[in-house]
This record gives C-alpha cells, structure tokens and sequence, in this order.
C-alpha cells in the first residue's frame, strides 16, 4: 500500500507543474484524434519511447550517478527474445514481453556485480565495452539471424493485441502511452522509496552512504536492473512496432548514447527530465533530419545543430532543462 500511494504522490511539485503535466496528458489522450500526418504519429510513437527508454537510464544515471552508456545491449535483449520466441515458437508478445525482462534483469545482475567495483569514467567506458562484446556476438549468432536480424511473420488477423500486429499505428500509440504512464508513477514510486534515497545519498557521497550502513554496491547493482527492464520492455514492443530487428538498429553505441542524452539534456535525476529531454531531442532529430536530409549538402547539420543546443545547455545549466527551471523559481524565491 505503501508504494502505492508513493507511486500517486506528487505533492512536492507546485501546482503549476501539475497543470502542465494534466494538460500534456489530455494532449496525448487526445493526439490520435486530433489532424496529423503518419510521420507525426511515428514521431510521437518514438517520443513515448525514448521517454521511457530515458526514465529507466535516470535509476541509475541520474538518481545513482553513475554514467551507463550501454543501455543499448538491453533494448537488443529485450528486442530479439520477443522476436525469437514468436518466430521460432509463435508465442505472443504479452509472454516473450516479460521474458525478455527477466532474461536482460538476469544478465544486468551477472555484469552488474564486476561493473559496480569500477567508477567514474572507468566504469562508462566498461558499459560501452559490454555493450559492444554482445552487438558483435548476435551480428555472428545464426538462431538469431546473424547481421541481417530477423524478420517477424505477419499473421493477418489485425488487429492482433495478442501478437500486437495492427495496421494502424493509433493501437501501438495507446499501449506504449498506457506503458509509459505506469512507468512513469513506477518511477515516481521509487524516488519516494528507501533505494531511491539510498542512490540520492550515493550520488553525493559514496564514503558518508557507506558510513550511514548503506550496502553501496548492491544499490547500485538494483538500480541497474530496474533501469534495464525498462529499456527490455521498450525493446520488445519496438520489436512488434517494427517489424524487423536487427543489432545495428537495437545494440548500437549510437542509441546507447542517446538514450544517455535524453536524461542529461532534460535533467538527470528529475521526474520530468527525461520527458522534457525526450520532448526536445526526438522532434529534432526527426524533422530537422528530414529536412536537412532532403537538402543538397546539408545531410547531417542536424546533427550539429542539436548537438550544438545540448552543448549550450549544458554549459549553462549542468543540470539540463530541468536545473534551468529550478535555478529560475530559486531566483525568484530569492533562494
């Protein structure tokens, strides 16, 4: 009962914040309903996504500290169990979803324990490392489709909830936004509880956590498998979402290191920073992609140009968006 009225407690925030958060809701309830155009749809879908992807990186990157740019090897888990299983064996997606959880939870617990002895920048570049050793692995790994990945059968049946294979892309939008506001009171849920203060203590100081009786390596070891299952979970709907996997598209360096930038950008250790990052960086890189890809000699000026804006914000905010408001309100509190 406990975690649950904390999963429901958002009474440290002001009333303002509440407002725009209702209203941002109402705006997703609402958006299939509303004129938009398929890219539109497919960015909104991408965006619920790396929101998540990005509230499961803040457990242990903004709440513990400590920089994980290998999140990706867990989308690629959670991403071809679901694929192999329905592939190989026809079993749905509501049964390969939570295997694919426990599998990438379990593996996070056997590369947790060495990876948690390491710190600092020693500790990112093992993650890169990990994450890396697995790509390579799965792109020679034949069961799994080698290089080219592999390729889900269409069933016909549409809408099929139980595979989750619709034609249209309104069905994918409302399970990922019903996942992504579970995830989100889940996350809400673990900032008020015992290890979510634990990591905040971790995070300012090993040594005085240690000193209070705080078993540090394990926190770190929990907050690691709670970040991974999100990214699982998200792994296995882009599965279905897509139709095709393969470990360039779901293991690469590239997406760890995004995944990391949504958080950063919008605010490591927030509540709001991974949506706010997520609000920002995936419209970005889809329209100004799209549109500078079109343009002669202007493929890839998007990505300088929101590369340059997150610089930018991070020299004046280290914090991100989210420190920005922060610092604001402490303005003009006089704090």
């Amino acid at each position: 009962m406990e975690a649950i009225r904390n999963a429901f407690d958002f009474s440290d925030f002001p009333r303002l914040d509440m407002t725009v958060a209702g209203a941002a809701l109402v705006f997703l309830l609402a958006f299939p309903a509303l004129p938009h155009s398929s890219f539109a749809m497919a960015t909104m879908i991408q965006f619920l996504m790396f929101s998540l992807y990005g509230m499961g990186w803040n457990t242990i990157g903004g709440y513990a500290g400590q920089v994980d740019l290998g999140k990706a090897q867990y989308v690629g888990i959670g991403a071809y169990t679901t694929a192999v299983m329905m592939v190989r064996w026809d079993v749905p997606f509501w049964v390969s979803m939570p295997v694919g959880m426990a599998l990438a939870v379990g593996w996070s617990f056997i590369i947790g324990y060495p990876l948690f002895k390491l710190k600092g920048h020693y500790f990112a570049i093992a993650t890169i490392a990990t994450s890396l050793v697995l790509k390579d692995l799965f792109e020679v790994w034949d069961f799994v489709g080698g290089a080219k990945g592999l390729e889900l059968p269409l069933r016909g049946n549409f809408p099929d909830f139980l595979y989750l294979q619709f034609r249209e892309d309104y069905y994918y939008f409302y399970i990922l936004l019903a996942m992504f506001l579970a995830g989100l009171l889940f996350i809400n849920g673990f900032r008020h509880s015992r290890l979510g203060y634990q990591l905040r203590a971790i995070k300012d100081n090993e040594d005085v956590a240690r000193s209070l009786g705080i078993n540090v390596h394990w926190c770190k070891i929990k907050a690691y498998a709670v970040a991974t299952a999100y990214v699982a979970m998200v792994g296995s709907f882009h599965a279905c979402y897509n139709f095709n996997i393969e470990p360039e598209d779901t293991m690469s360096l590239d997406l760890s290191v995004l995944i990391a930038m949504m958080a950063m950008l919008g605010g490591a250790g927030s509540l709001w920073g991974p949506i706010i990052g997520a609000s920002i960086l995936v419209p970005m890189r889809s329209y100004l992609g799209s549109w500078l890809g079109g343009q002669a000699g202007l493929a890839g000026l998007d990505l300088v140009i929101y590369g340059a804006i997150i610089m930018l914000i991070a020299a004046v905010q280290p914090r991100g968006v989210w420190g920005m408001v922060e610092a604001v309100r402490g303005r003009r509190r006089g704090v």
